[in-house]
């Protein structure tokens, strides 16, 4: 495939050579509704509405794409790539500013027209307010019974495939500007390293607007003439097994989702839901979009092992929208390789053995790098590249690096075009800076161990967030795991603290005792990582700000307990039966 200039040509080869073989399938929340295309169907829509597009915009004019996970997301999104017109996924508006980056995305890269589905009438008005407040011309869509061809794609002149919003983990959305070779060449890496074919079915419920769930979920079983089926994520959120249900139902191979699904599919593990579920089929349990958690690997792998699930299908992986998607992973059907390392160690940054068991801290890792791509690890203040066995920022080098960020000339050239401190001057070529901190074992595999930002130094020792917070969510059964956040604060002596927030059980709030939950959080931190907490916060289930693929917004967080603006725990629970119910 690696041929194609466009995955709109890929596209059109599928539709000829397997024109009736089912290109996506989605599972409506709405019982019984599975509205589906097969690949001849799918060209012959996107290519109908490409002519709409080409007789409206001018090739590189920005495209806004608000749907939920729906064939018509896909119809739209082709149709872009047909037309020329630079795809921008968007998740639907907020009316709470506070959770939504629609208005900065808008202003940023300046939209055309937004397509949205024709069948979603937007009670609220909020999506038709905001494109009117920004002249932005509104283009329902629906599928149409006498599609009309397309006589020729039309390029744009940068190359430029789609927009990928960063998620604004750690700072406001940017827009990486993703070209189609850059699309072309990471696809036909990930289906070299993990032996996908057209047999290997894809089952995802990650939102379209996010890049796993674009590229990895959707764009990659195109690509490779395989089937796709998407569920909705608040389908997967309320009903987890569900997920597992359809790749049973459907034989597939391929389901990649963030550390914490994995989590959750174990913590509703219910024997009488999975009744019946057979779970051989799947080959790539792709774990990736958060760090890796080897304690979740083994959990799940033991939950499903008697549905059939194989250990050697777990998968964890690396990969940022910077790079189009994926870096590192291991090749299908190796078991997944852990490092026990010291705690100590970590904290000042280096690789060691565990001194005894107490000091035992187990580290998953995220594979090899891509065929074709170079990484290299580098202490980030003199930019020279660290040996084995020493943490440092994650450089990265391939053809699947993306061109930049939109508009932003200063900040792309900060990230995308870093150069070692040992690279000659007059060599070409540049390194893309990640931004995350990271490690190469032996066998030159992959380990993430956070993000720069993110390091908490306290008394000279690093901390990092992610620990922590793994530790707080299991010191008492009354905490929700993966729904926390630590982050450092400054107090009136300019002393760093450590401050914890934390999100309680739906299911556990009514019989809590507060001062017995803090004093096992702060037992636990003390124990696990030498530090005493400055403040533990339990606030409401649900209220912890996360990032639309369940990143912990840290920053946030950290300022909204500055400014007081956190949801507090309810001991009665009323408020949260009224937002349950609503």
């Amino acid at each position: 495939m690696s041929h194609f200039s466009s995955l709109a040509e890929v596209l059109r080869h599928q539709a000829m050579s397997r024109p009736d073989i089912a290109a996506v399938t989605i599972y409506s929340d709405r019982p019984g509704e599975r509205p589906s295309l097969t690949f001849a169907e799918l060209y012959a829509q996107a290519a109908h509405l490409a002519r709409q597009l080409a007789a409206e915009t001018t090739p590189g004019d920005r495209a806004l794409l608000i749907f939920p996970s729906s064939v018509e997301f896909v119809v739209a999104y082709f149709a872009c790539l047909m037309a020329g017109v630079v795809a921008v996924p968007m998740m639907q508006p907020r009316r709470n500013a506070n959770h939504d980056a629609s208005a900065a995305i808008i202003a940023d890269c300046a939209p055309r027209l937004a397509m949205s589905p024709a069948s979603d009438p937007d009670p609220r008005g909020l999506l038709r307010e905001r494109l009117a407040a920004h002249g932005i011309r509104h283009l329902p869509i629906a599928l149409v019974t006498d599609p009309a061809p397309l006589d020729a794609f039309r390029p744009n002149a940068d190359g430029l495939a789609f927009l990928q919003y960063t998620s604004g983990s750690t700072s406001s959305p940017k827009g990486v500007m993703v070209s189609h070779r850059n699309l072309i060449d990471n696809l036909a890496m990930m289906r070299d390293r993990l032996g996908n074919h057209t047999d290997s079915a894809h089952v995802s419920w990650i939102p379209l607007y996010h890049d796993l769930g674009l590229i990895m979920n959707l764009l990659q079983p195109i690509y490779l003439g395989a089937p796709c089926v998407l569920l909705t994520p608040s389908g997967f959120m309320h009903r987890p097994l569900n997920w597992l249900r359809a790749i049973h139902e459907h034989r597939a191979e391929v389901g990649a989702a963030p550390n914490f699904a994995f989590d959750l599919c174990v913590d509703r593990f219910r024997p009488e839901q999975m009744e019946g579920i057979d779970l051989s089929s799947w080959k790539i349990a792709l774990n990736g979009a958060e760090p890796v958690r080897a304690a979740t690997l083994k959990r799940f792998a033991a939950t499903f092992a008697p549905y059939g699930f194989a250990p050697e299908a777990m998968r964890p992986a690396y990969g940022l929208a910077e790079a189009t998607l994926l870096v590192t992973a291991a090749k299908r059907g190796s078991l997944p390789r852990t490092l026990e390392v010291s705690a100590k160690a970590l904290k000042a940054a280096r690789i060691a053995p565990p001194e005894d068991a107490a000091d035992r801290h187990v580290s998953a890792s995220c594979g090899a790098p891509m065929s074709g791509l170079t990484i290299t690890i580098v202490d980030p203040e003199t930019r020279r590249p660290l040996p084995q066995g020493e943490i440092g920022e994650i450089w990265i080098r391939a053809s699947s690096v993306a061109c930049g960020y939109w508009q932003r000339p200063e900040d792309s050239a900060q990230t995308f075009h870093a150069k070692l401190a040992t690279d000659e001057p007059s060599v070409g070529g540049s390194w893309l800076r990640t931004g995350d901190l990271g490690h190469l074992d032996e066998a030159s595999e992959l380990h993430v161990v956070g993000r720069i930002k993110d390091v908490m130094i306290i008394r000279g020792v690093n901390h990092y967030p992610q620990d922590i917070e793994a530790t707080v969510a299991a010191s008492h059964p009354s905490l929700r795991r993966d729904h926390g956040a630590a982050f450092t604060i400054t107090d009136a002596d300019e002393i760093e603290r450590i401050v914890v927030v934390q999100e309680v059980e739906r299911t556990q709030r009514r019989g809590i005792a507060e001062a017995e939950v803090v004093a096992a959080v702060q037992a636990a931190v003390v124990n696990n990582h030498d530090v005493a907490l400055h403040k533990v916060v339990l606030i409401r289930t649900g209220s912890l700000p996360k990032t639309t693929s369940g990143k912990v917004q840290r920053n946030l967080t950290r300022l909204r307990w500055l400014e007081g603006t956190l949801e507090p725990w309810n001991p009665s629970g009323e408020a949260e039966d009224r937002a349950v119910s609503a």
